[in-house]
């Protein structure tokens, strides 16, 4: 099977930016959201990343062009129903996502694959939501999605070896490097990744060093490019701690403890730079 066309199903962040990297492909893509002003702030962020990329040269004016012409946008979920792929990107929350997906198999093409870009929750899990869950998988794309060359392809205990196929296909044409997980919370960069972000909350509140000197020393000591303080305000707070929510339920053990300051700052609404301000403040 040969996927032409793409579904969307979320117009934030990661949406937008799956839909920017399928369209740059050539695909035709579909972007879904519940409101006209989210599909208009996402259009919006595609427009905004292509044209960063049209000023430094990576691409050129009639690529950005035919990108944004394979874009189509809809609240209406029934615009689906001829899609070769629907992607669920929505906030990591179980029951919308089980939500979402019931909503997706309702109107996708019985042999349409349908995948999640979940960064922690399980496939397996998220699977057994559908009628055939051998055509679910897992593509855990990383963020900035557009300039980040890794996906996760999650296998779930029922997806079939055709599925895998196909999507890994794609993915190497989207550009991407694929790497095969097993399902597992947090798969592999982010069970490496959040609780490394989360020692870096509970260094910050026991006092033993500033925010900055906590990045300084990551970046300097071990070669990071971004300190695990900024990276979690790029990520989002509120990402970071949902996924060591899911570890700790999933995995039972203490060691995958929310940060208290963590959960102080979420509560606040300081989110990162998605809201101006989460450890450090932005313009």
């Amino acid at each position: 099977m040969e996927i032409k066309t793409v579904g969307i199903v979320g117009a934030g962040t990661m949406g937008n930016g799956i839909a920017q990297t399928a369209a740059v492909a050539g695909l035709k893509v579909v972007l879904i959201d519940v409101t006209d002003a989210a599909l208009k702030k996402g259009v919006a962020a595609i427009e905004v990343s292509l044209g960063r990329l049209l000023a430094k040269e990576k691409l050129d004016a009639a690529t950005r062009n035919a990108a944004l012409a394979c874009i189509e946008t809809s609240t209406d979920y029934q615009r689906l129903s001829a899609v070769d792929l629907v992607i669920e990107a929505a906030t990591e929350n179980v029951e919308l996502k089980h939500r979402i997906l019931k909503q997706i198999e309702t109107v996708a093409r019985p042999d349409a694959i349908i995948a999640t870009n979940t960064s922690s929750i399980s496939v397996t899990a998220l699977a057994a939501t559908l009628a055939d869950a051998s055509r679910f998988i897992g593509m855990h794309f990383f963020n900035p999605v557009p300039l980040m060359p890794l996906v996760e392809i999650i296998r779930g205990l029922q997806t079939s070896d055709a599925t895998v196929q196909v999507i890994r296909a794609l993915t190497q044409r989207f550009d991407k490097s694929p790497i095969g997980v097993r399902n597992s919370p947090g798969f592999v960069v982010n069970r490496i990744l959040v609780p490394m972000i989360n020692e870096a909350f509970f260094v910050l509140a026991e006092g033993v060093a500033s925010a900055e000197e906590i990045d300084a020393g990551m970046k300097l000591g071990a070669n990071h490019p971004i300190g695990p303080l900024a990276l979690a305000d790029l990520v989002g707070l509120d990402v970071c701690l949902s996924v060591m929510e899911v570890f700790l339920k999933d995995f039972g053990d203490a060691k995958y403890r929310p940060c208290p300051l963590l959960r102080e700052l979420v509560a606040a609404g300081r989110l990162g730079r998605k809201t101006g301000q989460g450890v450090y403040r932005y313009e």
